[in-house]
């Protein structure tokens, strides 16, 4: 009886250890890559993993909505996020949106936040730089 109940041990940790980790969360640009050159308008368009993309109103957690910051770095965890010509908030939930700026080099920082704005801090952005010509 003993050997059976260490086989059963043995396959059940041998299952565990198989299965796939939880998967991280983060953001992402999918386009444009870092250190294009883009034409304005230019389209951006934003990915996550591990989250899952709402419109503002309410805190939900496990979820939030995008925020792109023009020449801006990462805002700290739970700072509310402005809304300003360098602070464009997507709080209908887009993924995707056409940009339009002067010609220039830009850094443009992706900022994940929850339903009241409040930003999931430097774990959840990105950054990249950009040539507008």
């Amino acid at each position: 009886m003993r050997k059976i109940f260490c086989l059963a041990v043995a396959l059940l940790l041998l299952g565990c250890s198989s299965m796939a980790p939880a998967p991280k969360e983060r953001v992402f640009f999918i386009e444009p890559a870092d250190g294009a050159t883009v034409s304005s308008p230019f389209t951006v368009k934003f990915g996550v993993e591990g989250m899952q993309v709402r419109p503002s109103g309410e805190p939900v957690p496990g979820t939030g909505h995008h925020h792109l910051l023009i020449n801006l770095a990462s805002h700290p965890t739970g700072e509310v996020i402005p809304a300003d010509e360098k602070h464009i908030h997507f709080g209908k939930g887009q993924t995707e949106a056409q940009v339009k700026l002067a010609p220039g080099e830009y850094t443009l920082t992706m900022q994940f936040a929850d339903g009241l704005h409040k930003s999931y801090g430097p774990a959840m952005s990105q950054s990249i730089r950009v040539t507008v010509k």
